[in-house]
């Protein structure tokens, strides 16, 4: 589907980190940014600006917390061509005063990631950042999880408050089905009518690429995907299938392949995310995939690691 307005944006640092607790050796990283954009993919997102205050650098990488003096060191040397660089901030595990001006930073997007609930705090972030002179976005968690009239109410403070690039449609449990898609995007295009609407699934169904492809269907124009579907649990909608389906011509997928071909399956030795029954059952069942990532997290040879009936059980009765 050739559609010159959409944007696509790879999140495979920020949302595969939630596997490795962001330490990915630099080396990844660096290879990962030159392969974006030489590939023409409009954003890279290379991890969080999560606050040294709730999170410790210790336990953590770099990636973390995505420090503009680290971030210069990744990007240095690589000519971006027309891809931005973006970083995410959780609503409620940031400070805004953890942002520079943006003239001091390589950062052009700043991306909030927010519940309904802390809808205020979003609003904060992305308004200071903006005064900063970044671009800006929200991405809403949880959709599957929001009250309606909440989630009405949250959508109606972003328009009116912010001037936001896009608001996103986040499938965070990997729950939805494409009406669910059709559903969200309708409610969304009814209070967001000055930004464009925006779509970032996970494939504990397998419906992560179908489902993308849906929100472009109806009008959806900024797309996640992620290398490979690296992200936490059963991962993300593949980047290399995006950008084949959507047929732009600035598109080019070679480097796609080779980074993940070289950098990117190696890491599946460390890192176990993907399909698999136990982030199936937590799809279905509409919830966090934490109990099926401890689960995943078990010996292989623990006998518990592959009892799908007790599993499953366990979390319905979690629901």
């Amino acid at each position: 589907m050739y559609r010159p307005e959409i944007k696509v944006t790879d999140c495979t640092i920020r949302d595969g980190g939630l596997m490795n607790d962001s330490k990915f050796p630099t080396e990844v990283v660096k290879a990962v940014y030159k392969a974006i954009c030489d590939s023409g993919v409009d954003i890279v997102e290379l991890g969080y600006r999560n606050s040294k205050k709730l999170f410790s650098p210790e336990k953590y990488g770099l990636w973390r917390f995505c420090d503009d003096d680290v971030l210069k060191k990744v990007v240095s040397g690589i000519k971006p061509k027309n891809t931005k660089l973006a970083i995410m901030m959780d609503a409620h595990k940031s400070d805004a005063e953890d942002i520079k001006p943006k003239k001091e930073s390589p950062v052009d997007i700043i991306r909030v990631a927010t519940y309904v609930k802390d809808i205020d705090k979003a609003i904060h972030l992305v308004n200071d950042a903006a005064k900063k002179g970044y671009d800006t976005t929200i991405n809403i968690m949880a959709i599957s999880h929001t009250v309606e009239w909440e989630l009405d109410e949250a959508l109606q403070q972003i328009e009116a408050e912010t001037k936001i690039l896009a608001c996103y449609i986040v499938d965070s449990f990997g729950s939805l089905y494409s009406e669910d898609i059709d559903f969200y995007y309708d409610k969304y295009r009814k209070y967001i009518k000055t930004k464009e609407i925006g779509i970032h699934c996970h494939n504990h169904q397998q419906l992560a690429f179908a489902n993308t492809i849906e929100g472009i269907i109806k009008g959806a124009n900024y797309l996640d995907a992620t290398l490979y579907g690296i992200g936490r649990a059963a991962g993300n909608a593949p980047l290399e299938l995006l950008i084949s389906f959507l047929k732009n011509p600035k598109f080019n997928i070679i480097p796609v392949l080779e980074v993940i071909g070289k950098y990117i399956l190696p890491l599946k030795e460390e890192m176990e995310w993907g399909y698999h029954v136990p982030y199936m059952i937590a799809g279905i069942m509409n919830i966090h995939p934490d109990e099926a990532m401890k689960l995943m997290a078990l010996d292989k040879k623990d006998p518990a690691r592959t009892d799908f009936k007790a599993f499953y059980e366990k979390c319905a009765d979690l629901v």
